[in-house]
């Protein structure tokens, strides 16, 4: 009883510290929510806009897929108005048949990148069988989803580029607040965003799970996040995150929460401050480790 109370007290306290200076909710504004769902290692993103609508990116590995459906029920979520696949990777598109079958899908934007994998025919066929509208991301475009958002693709598929290369990359704002979700885009691809988008952002999705593959030092130099999202499991096979990456973050100064030590991270955001809740605190690993 005494370590669980400890846990909450800490939980709390991370939540509070994670305030930026002056943010108070104003209740006159509308909420918007983005819960980075604990998939192990993988990504799932759910946002909730300040006009009610549903946004789910990726939906993490193939045995993931119930998870997710189970979280976004118990989000009150009934159906999904618009599902992004970032790109054709195994840890983005797996559970995303399982949500399809769960919930009515208003429309997909793929990145638009073929591949031959059992995982993703099962996503392909998916589509079929729920006959949802399917659109390729454009570099550049305005996704009109929610008039008090502004949805920018920063990154999608070209030729001759790979699954990660082609990841939908995507600005998201929120009058003053900022996201900035980079699915597993390369180094290569952060140089063309920065030459061609405006990057500074309060929130990070640090790309490719934190691999030595991506976030430059000049790119986390440009977004100059205060808090980045980690998505990643503790036991992955691939050493994410890698040190770089992480003395990147640290030397610009942003607050990291990773999915491994946290949980589900839900940012909490009325356009003008937000606010962080973990689902569990660092002790809560160290007392599952020690047991």
């Amino acid at each position: 009883m005494r370590s669980s109370k400890i846990s909450l007290v800490f939980i709390l306290f991370i939540s509070i510290f994670t305030l930026q200076p002056a943010q108070i909710h104003s209740e006159s504004q509308d909420e918007m929510q983005v819960h980075f769902i604990d998939v192990g290692q993988g990504d799932s993103i759910l946002i909730q806009t300040p006009t009610n609508k549903t946004i789910l990116i990726d939906g993490g590995p193939p045995e993931t897929g119930k998870k997710v459906v189970s979280y976004l029920e118990k989000q009150q979520v009934e159906k999904i108005d618009l599902l992004i696949a970032t790109h054709p990777d195994i840890d983005h598109i797996g559970g995303l048949p399982n949500v399809m079958k769960s919930f009515e899908v208003d429309q997909i934007l793929d990145s638009g990148k073929l591949y031959t994998t059992k995982t993703y025919a099962k996503y392909l066929n998916q589509i079929r069988k729920q006959n949802i509208p399917i659109n390729i991301a454009e570099e550049g475009e305005l996704i009109k989803l929610d008039p008090m958002l502004t949805i920018r693709v920063l990154n999608s598929f070209e030729k001759d580029k790979n699954n990660n290369q082609s990841s939908i990359a995507l600005k998201i704002t929120y009058n003053d607040i900022d996201f900035v979700l980079m699915s597993d885009v390369e180094m290569d691809q952060e140089k063309e965003i920065i030459d061609k988008n405006e990057l500074q952002a309060e929130i990070l999705k640090v790309a490719h799970h934190g691999s030595n593959t991506s976030s430059s030092f000049e790119f986390l130099q440009e977004v100059n996040p205060q808090i980045a999202i980690l998505t990643y499991s503790m036991d992955n096979d691939f050493g994410h995150p890698v040190d770089r990456v992480i003395k990147n973050l640290e030397k610009i100064n942003a607050t990291i929460y990773s999915t491994a030590t946290f949980g589900n991270v839900v940012v909490t955001t009325d356009g003008d401050n937000y606010f962080i809740t973990p689902q569990k605190s660092p002790i809560h690993n160290l007392e599952k480790s020690a047991s």
